[in-house]
């Protein structure tokens, strides 16, 4: 996978949905960067900063410059189909 392929998400152990996330792109094999907001601050500052105030995890980054917050499975889904990247 390409550099410009890359994606970051941001998470947590303790978070539910950080790992429901890590295990759909972990299922369908897509490459991605994990950054754990507990152990990098600079990556809590990152998240609060993208989410304007709020630590909401996780965070998933896009190489198109976009992120979802959040993301249920079927929304991080499309938007990796959209991306031709699933």
């Amino acid at each position: 996978m390409s550099n410009e392929n890359q994606i970051k998400m941001y998470g947590a152990a303790w978070c539910g949905d950080c790992r429901r996330s890590k295990k759909f792109l972990d299922s369908n094999n897509v490459k991605y960067e994990y950054v754990d907001v507990e152990a990098d601050k600079t990556a809590s500052d990152k998240v609060i900063e993208i989410n304007n105030g709020m630590r909401s995890i996780p965070v998933i980054m896009f190489p198109d410059g976009t992120h979802l917050t959040e993301p249920s499975d079927a929304a991080l889904k499309e938007k990796l189909e959209s991306l031709k990247i699933l």
